[in-house]
């Protein structure tokens, strides 16, 4: 999945939503827990209600390791689910890895080669040497943390050492990187107004933004501050979405509640 298909995909859609699927087992409906794989079941009338109101899917995979190996099975037949139905949806194993030499090649392999995302997000807190073995896949997308969405982003990533923001000196440092042209970052929706200054460092980089919905962010804030010219974002929501419904109507809710999104952006792509 190169850039210029997600961008492509993001125009016939007329959407740039990202569904996270987060999958709980004490939020799905109950009627599923009787399958054999309750996980997958669920995710794949997520992943049929929505998919054409979708441009990406991001499991994050702490809801997966969880189950151990019954949810990584999980896992790795949903990321096959789509690449055999899906072909055109971006996927990105919402990891948060991070560590240096063999140990992130490691990393890389199991999400980019063994399950075959099209994408990890990385912990850029060790430095480049944790980052770059991800950028080694060519045709690999490596999603570096910048500025998270949760309270304790101020704890660190917003201190200034010497001159800047530390967030700012990651993303700076970041663009010098091996293969850095395949680098996204995520940017929390609740911290818009700062997407200014990101786009004054990353102006052309795709960011992946959650915390719309749920967690407070306003889309048309993020949108205001953060769209270049390419679109460039990818809003995440998951709990918004994929637990719209609790009962057997759960992903007909998703569907819904999937579209209202998409027709909010769908009226800034047209704006624009």
């Amino acid at each position: 999945m190169t850039t210029e298909m997600l961008v492509d995909q993001i125009h016939q859609k007329k959407s740039f939503l990202c569904i996270g699927l987060d999958v709980d087992l004490s939020k799905i409906p109950e009627h599923l827990l009787k399958q054999e794989d309750p996980i997958f079941a669920f995710n794949k009338e997520i992943i049929d209600a929505t998919h054409h109101l979708a441009v990406a899917y991001k499991p994050n995979t702490a809801f997966y390791e969880a189950h151990g190996i019954k949810g990584w099975k999980a896992l790795e037949k949903t990321i096959q689910y789509l690449r055999d139905n899906y072909p055109e949806i971006f996927t990105i194993a919402d990891a948060k890895r991070g560590d240096i030499g063999n140990t992130s090649s490691m990393y890389a392999k199991a999400f980019f080669e063994d399950l075959g995302f099209d994408s990890v997000t990385v912990a850029p807190y060790m430095g480049k040497d944790s980052v770059e073995p991800f950028l080694a896949f060519e045709d690999k997308h490596t999603i570096l943390l910048a500025l998270t969405s949760n309270k304790g982003a101020f704890d660190f990533q917003t201190k200034i050492l010497e001159t800047q923001e530390l967030y700012k000196q990651v993303l700076k440092s970041s663009t010098t990187w091996y293969n850095a042209k395949n680098l996204m970052y995520v940017v929390g929706a609740t911290k818009a107004e700062y997407l200014l200054e990101i786009r004054k460092i990353v102006p052309h980089s795709f960011l992946l933004v959650p915390g719309v919905g749920a967690q407070g962010g306003s889309l048309q804030d993020v949108c205001a501050y953060g769209m270049n010219d390419a679109v460039g974002l990818l809003i995440n929501s998951s709990r918004g979405i994929i637990y719209a419904s609790s009962g057997k109507d759960f992903a007909n809710a998703a569907a819904n509640a999937a579209k209202g999104l998409q027709q909010q952006m769908q009226d800034i792509l047209d704006a624009k």
